[in-house]
């Protein structure tokens, strides 16, 4: 999107950059937060939200930026028109705020991000989600409530979900059909835990349940589910066919039915391992023999399959992309269509009767990718629902987790939003799903 290039240096140059609050301070969160304050003209941080205010005001002075404490809504207009950067633990206070014209939710929290998107929404504010898990969830009918307010709603470029979509454009815009979407991981272990991989997150400032969440397979089911969701792929089996592959990924061209892929609407998938990594592709087919013809002259192959690939992922880098796109063009770089694929709840180790679910990339389930119409028909847990679910039985090791299976927490928006979404697509509720 190099035209967002061009058009925020206009916006920097009549002095009207585009206002950015940001909701959370953690580890991409503070990426975000200098690449915007040292290297996006025509883009102001306005405002951080993070429940530990000293953490934001961190993020914010090691950008080099002048954090101040906001009460009010005022507070934050008062703060962006001196240049300071408005620091509170209210998102009310940010998002009643003239000045705050998109909001990036960088929290990876369902209940909260639930309710963080409805009060963005209803203050008419672009909503730009690095939380993946509230849209694996809870996508397809938050996108409806923004559509009917007027409201952008997307994914952000940069996560591997965003650069899937903008190759998935990219091929289709040549006149190929995508037939597989991919990601490309360096390792997968379901039984990774966070003492497992305290090391590496203390290596990197990261927080330990993120990173065992890469590692245990939850993350890029949940990724993996949202290019479904964009593209109205589905998946070959629960858990993907997730090949272990050291070679280059255009040798994965030879390793698909492309009957089978046409038969499905497309499939998502990873693989572990093969190059160049950590990056996305995507396998498509031509329909026009002139075109295969000159296909393989481009040193393509002679498909039916051909590879396209992204090398890297550039994480908080691209939000900013995302941000002006949304923002001073309408288009998001991926956002829902409709629930395909969803992530189900799998035990992690063997479960008693009365245990507590915790937190995604924790210590007693990992994620997998299902059909969603598979899910709501068998009364399925979604994995963003599963934190703070009690078991009602013993659940054995890699058995798969129902709504029958677990008191799940009263009150909570982030069911009554599901039990909508599954009203709108399925026409009910999932079975066994908590009622009104």
């Amino acid at each position: 999107m190099l035209i967002t290039d061009t058009l925020l240096a206009q916006r920097q140059t009549e002095g009207r950059p585009i206002g950015l609050a940001v909701v959370g301070a953690g580890f991409m969160a503070a990426g975000l937060i200098n690449q915007v304050v040292n290297s996006t003209p025509g883009m102001q941080l306005v405002a951080v939200v993070n429940r530990t205010a000293a953490k934001a005001h961190a993020a914010v002075t090691t950008a080099g930026a002048e954090p101040a404490s906001a009460e009010s809504a005022a507070d934050v207009d008062r703060h962006a028109a001196a240049g300071r950067v408005a620091i509170t633990d209210d998102t009310a206070v940010a998002l009643g705020a003239g000045a705050v014209d998109v909001v990036v939710d960088a929290t990876g929290a369902v209940e909260f991000g639930a309710h963080l998107a409805l009060a963005a929404i209803e203050a008419g504010k672009h909503l730009v989600l690095l939380n993946a898990e509230v849209d694996a969830t809870l996508g397809p009918v938050l996108v409806r409530r923004a559509d009917a307010a007027g409201v952008g709603y997307t994914g952000a470029d940069g996560d591997q979900p965003g650069v899937e979509m903008n190759l998935h454009r990219f091929v289709t815009g040549i006149g190929l059909t995508p037939l597989v979407a991919g990601n490309i991981k360096g390792l997968q272990d379901p039984y990774r835990t966070p003492t497992t991989q305290q090391a590496f997150a203390e290596k990197w400032g990261q927080d330990p349940h993120m990173v065992t969440s890469f590692a245990d397979g939850t993350k890029v089911s949940v990724e993996q589910a949202l290019v479904a969701n964009a593209t109205g792929m589905s998946v070959h089996r629960r858990g993907m066919l997730g090949r272990d592959h050291r070679g280059h990924v255009d040798e994965l061209t030879g390793m698909y039915d492309v009957e089978e892929l046409r038969a499905l609407g497309g499939a998502v998938d990873y693989v572990v391992g093969s190059q160049p990594g950590p990056g996305v592709f995507v396998l498509a087919t031509h329909d026009d023999p002139k075109q295969r013809h000159y296909l393989e002259l481009y040193k393509l192959g002679k498909g039916p399959l051909y590879s396209f690939y992204t090398p890297y992922h550039l994480c908080h880098f691209e939000v900013p992309t995302t941000v002006a796109r949304l923002a001073l063009l309408g288009d998001a770089a991926i956002r829902p269509l409709a629930p395909h694929v969803d992530v189900v709840t799998v035990a992690k180790t063997d479960l008693a009767a009365g245990s507590l679910l915790d937190a995604p990339g924790g210590y007693t389930y990992y994620g997998e990718a299902e059909r969603a119409d598979t899910t709501h028909r068998d009364g399925l847990l979604p994995v963003g629902l599963a934190e703070g679910g009690r078991l009602r039985r013993d659940v054995a090791k890699d058995e798969v987790i129902g709504y029958a299976d677990v008191e799940l927490p009263a009150g909570r928006l982030s069911d009554a939003l599901r039990r909508e979404q599954d009203e709108i697509f399925f026409g009910s509720p999932a079975a066994g799903a908590p009622q009104a």
